[in-house]
């Protein structure tokens, strides 16, 4: 079983070393170059660029396109990979590693959103494990050719009754993926209940490759309580560093053997909200990066006693003058909302009746010859 003093060492993916084994996990309309940069300023080891989807790549879809900005600093250029179909995942492969200098791509089997199980993507293929093999070593071959690591993600199975993750983990080695993440919750919890560590602990036993777990790493003490219960080689950080970069300074001082536990003043999350959107400015204009900031600041200003005037404020932002506007009427000097801590961000919901699935996806476990060509989504971003 990995130890924390293991994790410490890093994490090898192919030929590159992540010395902090800490990733920033895609998230559609969150992961774009300025999120990443803030949080790879703050200590994140590596950084995923929000779900692209193969047939976008391949079409050339603008808005795919556009979605593959990287800043100079990204010294592993990640991208998350969606696609249902061998050769098409394959082709996008070698467009991302040819012409985009990609050095790391991620394969999306985790998805739980209904109008992607619905077709068979996302978290529901898992289940046919001949077709996830197939993609797994066509999408491997293809980044291969470049010295480019391949890894996946997933969840535990579609629901408690249909588990994956133990057969993915194992077709995942045999395909040749670096390494495997999995999201410790099944496609019907969606973001609901809490992750189940033991399971993430059972694929680290049965595979040789690194596994990554995720799920409910809310502090810096969860990630070396999941190393240490669960023997991981790494984390993966979703909903957790939702208007918290800083939280990435913590893990990376967790797994060097510094304990830290960042409680920034109202003045200095200002501060962070200032550098945000200055770096989206800088990935379109003032006015579409100030608009996109919108959707951060319920999660930078959680639990802060703002007030509901100068929230509305910041719900409204389309200009830097806006923003200053806001910000300036803030108490710099208000303290962290230590109540905050450990406490779940971002979505959460309940669990579904049942997850939505294309009919008769249960008969066989194949899936090898499916036809699956209205799962190919070609639009981008989720």
């Amino acid at each position: 079983m990995t130890t924390v003093t293991d994790a410490r060492s890093g994490l090898r993916l192919g030929p590159h070393l992540v010395e902090t084994p800490v990733v920033l996990a895609p998230m559609a309309g969150i992961t774009n170059a300025a999120f990443r940069q803030l949080c790879r300023e703050q200590g994140a080891g590596l950084y995923v660029c929000e779900m692209i989807t193969s047939r976008g790549i391949v079409e050339r879809d603008r808005k795919t396109v556009q979605m593959l900005q990287f800043d100079p600093g990204e010294r592993i250029r990640s991208v998350q990979l969606y696609g249902v179909d061998p050769t098409t995942m394959a082709q996008a492969a070698e467009i991302l590693c040819n012409e985009y200098g990609v050095g790391h791509l991620d394969l999306n089997f985790g998805c739980p959103v209904p109008k992607v199980t619905r077709k068979g993507g996302g978290a529901a293929l898992p289940y046919k494990r001949d077709r996830l093999a197939a993609i797994l070593r066509a999408t491997v071959a293809a980044g291969e050719r470049y010295g480019v690591p391949v890894t996946m993600k997933t969840r535990m199975g579609i629901d408690e009754d249909h588990l994956t993750y133990l057969d993915a983990g194992r077709i995942a080695e045999d395909s040749g993926c670096a390494a495997i993440a999995l999201h410790g919750r099944t496609a019907r919890q969606a973001y609901s209940g809490v992750a189940d560590w033991d399971a993430i602990g059972k694929l680290k036993a049965a595979v040789s490759i690194p596994v990554l777990g995720n799920g409910d790493i809310w502090e810096a003490a969860d990630a070396l309580r999941m190393v240490e219960q669960t023997g991981v080689d790494g984390v993966v950080i979703g909903r957790g560093c939702l208007g918290r970069p800083w939280l990435f300074r913590d893990l990376a001082d967790a797994f060097a053997g510094r304990p830290t536990r960042t409680l920034p003043r109202l003045g200095e999350v200002a501060i962070m909200v200032r550098r945000h959107a200055e770096l989206l400015a800088g990935l379109s204009d003032e006015r579409h990066g100030l608009t996109d900031l919108r959707k951060h600041m319920a999660w930078y200003f959680k639990g802060f006693p703002v007030g509901s005037e100068v929230r509305r404020q910041l719900g409204l932002i389309t200009s830097f003058d806006d923003l200053d506007r806001a910000l300036e009427q803030l108490d710099p000097d208000q303290e962290f909302p230590v109540a905050e801590l450990g406490l779940p961000r971002g979505r959460q919901g309940s669990p579904r009746d049942r997850v939505a699935l294309p009919e008769g996806w249960l008969d066989d476990a194949s899936g090898r010859d499916l036809d699956l060509a209205a799962a190919e989504i070609g639009v981008s971003g989720g």
